[in-house]
């Protein structure tokens, strides 16, 4: 449980730098911040997954909530227009809690208000409850006034004021359906018995300061169709449930009943450490595994990504198997397997559902290592072999004769990859054509990747009886360690090389040559390891993670601020990273030999976490900080691998699971 006092709730300041999101399983979600001021574009009640898990639509922005004691008015909700917050319902709260769902707390007139929302697994169904208990004497007459307001737009656009909506809703039994525009989804609203105001209006020049902040469109129009009013004489409690399907109110507590359960067992599932962080994380992580037709993905970020071949190949061992729910790992690799095309996983599923982009040279290189780790949890060599083995053998052969943007096995054996104006590793920042971290030729942690893929099938094609390939990758995998160590290694600084490409030697000391120690398969000496895990650690460590870049180079950008094209200049080159804590931990660790000594140090790096999960999107890790102290939280509020491996480390690394 996570818990905001009165003090942070009433400091506008204070309650707008936190957020809470809700998700479904889907793709969709709720989010906004404690204090119910939205101001982000992707802010909403009722963001639904109208093509699992993209076709994402911001359909119920957020509902006006306006109590009615002894004929005086108290509105709830904020909201901030040009030059004004109003209204100001922040200044009645008195508590804001994640139990285990978003619980905000109001007191007017002697009547203490408790509203919660959760959504609905499986569904694009967001519930709202209300709860009301007297505090003093309270009013005689006392009533809850609801008006809805809706955008019915793609969540990275903006909705305005137009002639074309359809404002006549549609009522049935405590029922009410809005069809704004044809082509779009329906919403319904299934209410408790309130008092039906039909007429409809626009609520003009919403701002939304964090899209301001970043460069963006910032105003909007919202539309309200309705206005429901409820006596609160006898009762102590209403719902209401928004949802593209039909909606029943009376169904609310089960919703809510279900919800607690499904995540008490996603808690109970993960191990059990006694460390507070680890059933944080695990509660956090549920979050990300969403469908997509009848198997399992994983959505990036929040609020504005989709499902990365990359991130959800890194996250994989960290949401599913950390968390013992390995079934979800296997119906991840079952998905993407489908996926892959000359030689090469998906990068990107863009949001309208179009083809998926092969524009990655890591993400196909990490599916090893995520079937690797899936094989190492639990033993299943049937599956791996009947839907896995085929498919990594395919790889690699299309890398030995190439395929997209130059991606290639070269004469000493590692991986060359790059074309003009694309960016093919995990440093992927690009303006117009602007490629701010191109690393064309031999990258060091792809070569890693790539060494640890060759033994990882070494070993399949031994437990398959698969003599002539299990010979092959051998071979291969000892040239390679032989022309790594040949050409990365820079003795004059004791650590790697970032880019090998000809006679040039990209000497920047950035976090990606940790992979060479961090994964299961290393080339490097154990005195080599642990120069590298040093100078990162010297330069690169933050208590979020590991910077991007080092500060004496003159690249180094040290907070990630401003329009686009400052923040993507900064992306790579300092920001920090949380998720690269996770491989640094296993590096040091290993770099340590597992020392009790190592192992309580990793132990209090992560224990640094828990207070960002008080900070920023409350019970979630952000996916970036600035790189300069006080190492601002920013980008997504919450991010795939940063909880996946910041998991995996504790589980794995620290408790030795």
């Amino acid at each position: 449980m996570i818990r905001l006092d009165e003090k942070t709730c009433r400091s506008l300041d204070e309650a707008l730098r936190r957020e809470w999101l809700e998700t479904n399983g889907l793709g969709g979600y709720s989010s906004s911040t404690v204090a119910g001021l939205n101001t982000r574009r992707y802010h909403g009640l009722l963001v639904a997954a109208t093509k699992p898990p993209v076709g994402r639509l911001v359909m119920l922005s957020k509902l006006e909530e306006t109590v009615v004691a002894g004929g005086r008015r108290y509105d709830l909700s904020a909201n901030q227009y040009p030059g004004v917050i109003h209204p100001q319902g922040y200044q009645y709260q008195t508590g804001f809690r994640l139990d285990p769902f978003p619980v905000f707390t109001y007191e007017v007139e002697g009547v203490v208000v408790e509203k919660s929302v959760f959504m609905v697994h499986g569904e694009n169904t967001t519930v709202v409850q209300y709860e009301f208990r007297e505090k003093g004497n309270a009013p005689s007459e006392l009533s809850l006034e609801l008006r809805p307001l809706v955008a019915f737009r793609d969540y990275h656009s903006m909705a305005r004021e137009n002639a074309a909506i359809n404002s006549r809703p549609e009522f049935g039994e405590r029922l009410i359906t809005i069809r704004p525009y044809g082509d779009l989804p329906a919403l319904n609203f299934a209410h408790d018995g309130g008092e039906l105001e039909s007429a409809s209006c626009w609520y003009r020049n919403f701002e939304y300061h964090a899209e301001r902040e970043r460069g963006f469109d910032f105003t909007e129009d919202l539309f309200s169709p309705f206005a429901l009013k409820f006596d609160l004489s006898g009762r102590s409690g209403l719902s209401l449930v928004a949802s593209t399907e039909r909606a029943d109110v009376r169904r609310a507590d089960a919703y809510r009943q279900a919800e607690i359960e499904r995540r008490r067992k996603v808690i109970e599932l993960a191990p059990q450490t006694g460390d507070e962080l680890v059933p944080a994380l695990a509660a956090a992580a549920d979050q990300f595994v969403v469908a997509r037709g009848s198997e399992k993905t994983v959505i990036a970020g929040y609020h504005w990504f989709s499902d990365w071949g990359r991130d959800t190949m890194i996250a994989l061992p960290g949401l599913a198997l950390a968390t013992g729910r390995p079934d979800i790992a296997r119906s991840i690799l079952s998905e993407f397997a489908r996926h892959v095309d000359r030689g090469m996983l998906p990068n990107r599923f863009p949001d309208a559902g179009e083809q998926p982009e092969y524009n990655t040279v890591d993400a196909t290189l990490w599916y090893f290592e995520a079937a690797r780790a899936f094989l190492a949890s639990t033993g299943d060599e049937e599956f791996v072999r009947a839907s896995l083995y085929g498919v990594l053998v395919d790889i690699i052969d299309w890398h030995l004769k190439g395929t997209r943007y130059n991606i290639r096995v070269d004469a000493d054996g590692l991986v060359y990859s790059g074309a003009e104006g694309v960016q093919l590793t995990w440093m992927d920042a690009k303006v117009g054509d602007w490629v701010v971290t191109p690393r064309r030729g031999l990258a060091v942690e792809i070569q890693a990747l790539w060494y640890n893929a060759l033994r990882v099938m070494e070993d399949l094609a031994r437990r398959f009886g698969d003599a002539e390939r299990q010979e092959l990758y051998a071979s291969m995998a000892g040239r390679v360690a032989e022309s790594f160590n040949r050409l990365f290694w820079n003795e004059a600084a004791g650590c790697l090389y970032d880019v090998v490409d000809d006679n040039f030697r990209d000497g920047s000391l950035r976090p990606n040559q940790i992979f060479a120690v961090s994964l299961p398969h290393s080339m490097l000496s154990e005195e080599k390891a642990g120069l590298v895990v040093a100078a990162v650690e010297r330069e690169l460590l933050t208590p979020y993670g590991l910077r991007s870049l080092a500060p004496g180079d003159p690249q180094y950008r040290g907070r990630y601020v401003g329009d686009s094209l400052g923040r993507d200049g900064a992306y790579h080159q300092g920001t920090v990273w949380a998720w690269l804590m996770g491989p640094f931990i296993t590096a040091y660790v290993k770099a340590h030999r597992g020392s009790a000594e190592a192992r309580e140090r990793a132990r209090e790096w992560l224990a640094g976490y828990q207070s960002h999960l008080s900070e920023a999107c409350l019970g979630q890790v952000s996916e970036i900080f600035d790189a300069d102290p006080p190492h601002t939280p920013r980008g997504c509020v919450a991010q795939a691998w940063s909880v996946a491996e910041l998991l995996r480390a504790a589980v794995e690394d620290v408790f030795g699971v």
